[in-house]
């Protein structure tokens, strides 16, 4: 499952960080709190209410589009609203509290081999929708204006990036938790960006990078004993300080 999460992860980091929508990966990920709750009371599948809350806030933060408003304050407003809402839910249901931390933090290592297929399938569906809409969404970062008066439709790109991430938050929840999914897209496209000198190149490091940290993070969790997502997403963070460190290092001492 990590290692297919990669097909999705590198390009939309890659995607979010061209578009500056760093922070929409968090608003997403703190929503799907509140939809575990709302599934749990319900009694509806989990990933139902997960998905339908992501819906929900894509249709939101599309009504919120304002030019007075700026969007990340608005981001700000929704995550930590959809944060306190989840938490709040699901202190009045016992039923959920002793699970709350595998849902803040993920834990690969309780799926099976039956959860594979359907996630397969997922992926796949994303990364054809992606690579159907690619040259346009290249096209929207590198100059909106020209691309809209070349015929691009700027909102309907817009909310098929945003309808793309609402996938990869009910996807990923399992595996990194709703407090470290933004990470999982963000990392390994930052490292990537240190490395690569083209969209094309930046988009495959970050697939390599992003292979890496959920590798090394399964195993490091399995030595240390702890949860998956934490581990992954340090060993994210560790691979990325590394590079950016050593590049630095290079650099001063080209001089001498």
């Amino acid at each position: 499952m990590g290692s297919l999460l990669a097909f999705l992860t590198a390009p939309l980091g890659c995607l979010m960080l061209w578009r500056r929508m760093a922070f929409f990966a968090d608003t997403m990920a703190h929503g799907t709190l509140l939809g575990i709750a709302m599934a749990a009371l319900l009694g509806l599948p989990l990933w139902f209410g997960v998905g339908c809350l992501s819906l929900l806030l894509v249709a939101i933060l599309w009504v919120l589009h304002d030019s007075r408003l700026p969007s990340d304050a608005l981001l700000a407003l929704c995550s930590s609203a959809l944060l306190c809402g989840g938490l709040l839910l699901i202190q009045y249901l016992p039923t959920l509290r002793p699970e709350l931390l595998s849902y803040l933090f993920g834990d690969l290592l309780a799926l099976d081999w039956p959860d594979i297929p359907a996630l397969t399938v997922a992926v796949v569906a994303g990364v054809v929708i992606l690579l159907y809409n690619w040259r346009v969404q290249l096209r929207l970062v590198t100059d909106a204006d020209i691309a809209t008066s070349e015929g691009a439709r700027a909102g309907l790109q817009r909310l098929i990036f945003m309808l793309l991430l609402a996938l990869f938050t009910v996807l990923a929840l399992r595996a990194v938790g709703s407090l470290l999914m933004g990470a999982l897209l963000i990392i390994p496209a930052l490292t990537a960006r240190l490395l690569a000198h083209s969209p094309r190149q930046m988009v495959l490091w970050a697939f390599v990078w992003a292979q890496v940290g959920i590798a090394s993070g399964l195993w490091g969790s399995v030595w240390l004993n702890s949860s998956t997502g934490l581990a992954i997403v340090l060993c994210m963070a560790a691979c990325f300080a590394l590079i950016f460190l050593g590049q630095k290092t290079l650099r001063y001492l080209k001089p001498l």
